[in-house]
């Protein structure tokens, strides 16, 4: 009996049913309206596995040309728009399959001996994931490559440095931007480490326990580049847990930016006036011609929020799934998605706007001059001279207070009037409580002085390949 050809009304797996599924039950249970977007990673896939059947005697070899020929054909349709997705097949899978066998013919439908839509939807969203961490990578090796430029540019920019959204000492525009640097470089580490835990091959797996055909599965990891293949097939199926770690990853990259994103809304208000945003990222308002609004940041910012519920959304989904596959995982790609497509997009803005923002200098030091920024220099002060820490701060308490009462700087204090606080205080004080000798003493590694400033950029260009 010739077997019928899978189509909306008959499906690849229809054999055990008696009854079509209700046209309600196909709308709720199609996923190839999202997951079509997997499609060369399916057929990359397809194709390595067919000629893996060819190399261990399953199929025969010119079945095997045929079929990575005719997924050739399909690829071509998908990329040129001509080909017609339909939901009634469920899944990117049967939708590639069906045109294929409509294509190729019985050939077409050996593809799919010994492996299982289980193992092939875990292998192409493992390809998925590793293709845009790739991508990822290079965005975030431009965005570290901008920070440095303008950390260079502005190794000597004095602004204030901040705990508690309160002036704390001074720094520089250079070293802050080298701050936001380091979250960068710890960001790609973290992707780099879900790479290689991603990159094992669950194909051949099949539904859950293996198969009994004599597949070559090292053969099909080497062929789509992965390291090796998963041990367990019950767990390879199943396994969501490197789009878990991934989303985690784009989680603490968003709530980067979004840091970033706050204080660039801050500093760049009137009130503060630390930086100028390009034009190009920002937006004006409806009715008050005078607005220049942070839309980049702000909307960083707030998608931020998304991409920690895509991570929060498979977790959830995860935790009380049994062993093997489950259909509540074709649930994972929708957050999944999600979070790669946010993440990517934050990230190109930003490593577009970071090289073109401007730090306002004289009022970044206007502002690092209030709030006794180098109170704790007058402390270090009184210390070096043998006044114990805790005494030495104390005295710099009352110097402050004073300070505040008649609205002035410390440095603007009279050495008599310092001298009556602490007589061991002498003329060369001044040295070593204005802004740039504040700075300036800062010299440990990975501190804030400009020569520091200018030892970490050239550290940093000297580790790049």
């Amino acid at each position: 009996m010739k077997s019928a050809s899978p189509d909306a009304k008959n499906p690849m797996w229809s054999g055990r049913f008696s009854e079509s599924t209700s046209e309600l039950v196909a709308a709720f249970s199609e996923s190839v309206s999202y997951d079509s977007r997997l499609y060369r990673q399916d057929i990359a896939g397809s194709q390595a596995h067919a000629r893996m059947l060819a190399k261990v005697g399953v199929i025969s070899q010119s079945d095997a040309d045929v079929i990575v020929d005719g997924l050739d054909r399909v690829l071509g349709e998908i990329e040129s728009g001509a080909f017609t997705w339909k939901t009634a097949l469920e899944d990117v899978h049967m939708n590639i399959e069906a045109r294929l066998t409509e294509l190729v013919g019985d050939a077409g439908k050996r593809l799919h001996t010994g492996r299982s839509r289980n193992d092939q939807v875990a292998t192409d969203i493992r390809l998925y994931v590793r293709d845009s961490i790739d991508v990822l990578l290079q965005l975030l090796d431009t965005l570290a490559d901008g920070l440095l430029g303008l950390a260079e540019q502005e190794a000597d920019s004095i602004m204030p440095g901040f705990t508690h959204l309160q002036i704390a000492q001074p720094v520089t525009f250079g070293h802050h931007m080298l701050a936001w640097r380091e979250q960068v470089l710890r960001d790609r580490s973290r992707l780099v480490d879900c790479r290689k835990r991603l990159n094992l091959l669950p194909l051949g797996s099949a539904a859950l326990a293996g198969t009994v055909y004599p597949l070559d599965r090292h053969y099909v990891a080497q062929q789509l580049g992965f390291d090796g293949v998963t041990e367990n097939s019950l767990d390879a199926v199943s396994d969501r847990d490197f789009a878990i770690e991934f989303c985690a990853a784009a989680s603490l990259i968003l709530v980067h930016l979004s840091r970033w994103s706050e204080e660039l809304i801050i500093w760049s208000t009137p009130m503060f006036g630390f930086v100028a945003l390009p034009d190009r990222f920002c937006t004006g308002s409806s009715i008050m011609p005078q607005k220049k609004n942070p839309d980049v940041p702000e909307l960083v910012r707030g998608k931020t929020g998304r991409v920690i519920g895509d991570l929060n959304a498979l977790l959830v989904l995860m935790k009380g799934q049994p062993l093997a596959y489950n259909r509540d995982n074709q649930e994972d790609k929708e957050p999944l998605f999600d979070a790669i497509d946010t993440v990517t997009m934050c990230l190109r803005v930003y490593a577009d706007m970071v090289p073109h923002i401007v730090c306002k200098r004289e009022a970044c030091r206007a502002a690092a001059a209030k709030g006794f920024s180098t109170a704790t220099d007058l402390a270090d002060y009184l210390a070096r001279r043998g006044l114990p820490f805790r005494d030495a701060h104390h005295v710099v308490g009352a110097v402050v207070g004073l300070a505040a009462q008649r609205d002035c700087d410390i440095a603007e204090l009279s050495l008599e009037t310092l001298q009556g606080f602490s007589p061991i205080i002498e003329a060369d004080v001044y040295g070593h409580i204005t802004l740039e000798a504040s700075v300036s003493a800062r010299k440990t590694y990975g501190g804030t002085a400009p020569e520091q400033v200018r030892a970490a950029i050239a550290r940093a260009r000297s580790a790049k390949p």
